[in-house]
């Protein structure tokens, strides 16, 4: 199918265009998946037309050394490969080379993977229709890797959409896709910044802020409790652990009684969404929070800290002794709310001697990794896990029988990992609330 020739602005206005086009998947499950980095910012337009979450799928072409722009393949996330066979034979490029290239680019991959995860938490596949969206086609490596990575991660359906694309490479993702959605097919195509007048190259600053605004528009979609009087503490605070600055947001509601400090999992930040909605709960119920980022964006990068949890958790421990400083904060009872691995961190801070922590819940937690610790945990222990999240299920049920404090385990039904279906997170936060406002106000001194 050839179309008349379609000049975009940049690709924020491809983006609008595109996201008029696929109106008709407004109010279903959908995800948004862009590819960094040009992708990212007619994703971003495209998820803000279909009222649906913005993620990053890394995958990273694999060009032909000494022509890098034509492409003999891809990797992604996950450990995907394609390879296009045809390009790697008429190019003459041998297996060595083949290979040499692809760790590079693995790297490369890991390495974005790593910094974007640290702001944009992956949001669950499962059941759900992916809409694959990159600035263009040329070769369609990329975006055959990207559709096979979307599906493998669990979506019922992948839809590929771009503003413009190369006749055979549009049709020759038609049999990986479910549904292949282009502007433009031109007749005549070099490449894709011919139908681009401002087709400057998208850097990682702009990937992120793209990502953490549409983040904040997934957060303010997201069910709310009704808002109640204004709180007494609303701000971005800076912690000072062991010389290392970490950054956090702290709301104490006014006449808050105790004070909840999250400390978030592997892959996640302050910015995590599950996070800041039970957050807000807790808040309408009279406590007080802290969200923040037990490492640096550096050292998030660093897989041997992320799973650290002595480090973790010494750090967690610094951050309340700064909040028992404060004016504000010191005279609070306080509670850890942990997800995955900062369970562990929470309940390895909880075990240092003279730990002024008064309640611990954990949500999908990793309580195995603080084993030596668990023994030397006092304060009362909820944990929370699904129902299908079989392996952290077993975790926990061993975990809690190596608790010596008061503990409960209470399982959601159905609730996968990341509690992300349909009143799963709700229940959460419910269970949360009510174990830290009766260990917290109730008993604590």
């Amino acid at each position: 199918m050839q179309t008349a020739v379609v000049v975009f602005e940049d690709r924020r206005d491809a983006g609008r265009r595109l996201a008029a086009a696929l109106a008709g998947l407004r109010g279903e499950d959908v995800v948004v998946l862009g590819l960094p980095r040009g992708g990212i910012p007619v994703a971003f337009e495209v998820a803000r037309g279909l009222d649906a979450p913005l993620d990053a799928l890394v995958v990273r072409k694999l060009g032909v050394p000494f022509e890098p722009e034509l492409g003999m393949g891809a990797v992604g996330e996950g450990g995907v490969t394609v390879v296009n066979e045809t390009v790697v034979q008429g190019a003459g490029v041998s297996e060595e080379t083949l290979e040499e290239v692809e760790a590079r680019e693995r790297t490369e991959v890991a390495r974005r993977s790593a910094r974007l995860r640290a702001v944009r938490p992956e949001v669950p596949l499962s059941g759900r229709t992916a809409v694959v969206v990159d600035d263009g086609l040329a070769t369609g490596s990329t975006a055959r890797a990207a559709c096979t990575l979307a599906r493998a991660k669990g979506a019922r359906r992948v839809v590929l959409a771009v503003p413009v694309a190369a006749e055979s490479s549009a049709a020759s993702l038609r049999d990986e896709a479910d549904e292949v959605v282009v502007l433009a097919e031109p007749e005549y195509f070099l490449a894709i910044g011919q139908f681009y007048r401002d087709f400057s190259q998208t850097s990682d600053a702009e990937v992120i802020a793209l990502l953490e605004e549409s983040l904040a528009a997934e957060d303010a979609r997201a069910p709310s409790p009704a808002r109640g009087d204004p709180p007494r503490v609303d701000e971005e605070v800076e912690v000072v652990a062991a010389g290392v600055r970490l950054a956090g947001r702290l709301v104490v509601p006014t006449e808050a009684e105790g004070l909840v400090v999250f400390a978030h999992g592997s892959g996640s930040s302050r910015h995590s969404p599950r996070n800041r909605f039970v957050a807000g709960v807790l808040q309408q119920a009279g406590l007080g929070t802290l969200l923040f980022d037990l490492l640096t964006p550096s050292e998030a990068l660093d897989r041997s800290k992320v799973f650290d949890v002595e480090l973790l958790g010494r750090r967690l421990g610094e951050v309340t002794a700064w909040l028992q400083a404060r004016e504000e904060t010191r005279s609070r009872a306080i509670g850890y709310f942990g997800a995955s691995t900062g369970a562990a961190a929470a309940l390895v801070a909880a075990a240092a001697p003279g730990a002024p922590v008064a309640a611990i819940v954990s949500r999908g937690g990793r309580p195995d990794l603080a084993g030596p610790w668990l023994a030397e945990v006092r304060a009362p222990t909820l944990l929370i896990v699904g129902g299908a999240d079989d392996v952290v299920l077993r975790l926990n049920r061993e975990a809690a029988g190596r608790l010596v404090c008061r503990n409960e385990l209470s399982v959601v039904p159905g609730a996968t990992h990341l509690f992300e279906e349909p009143g799963t997170l709700e229940v959460v936060a419910e269970l949360a609330t009510k174990w830290f406002i009766e260990h917290l106000v109730k008993e604590a001194p």
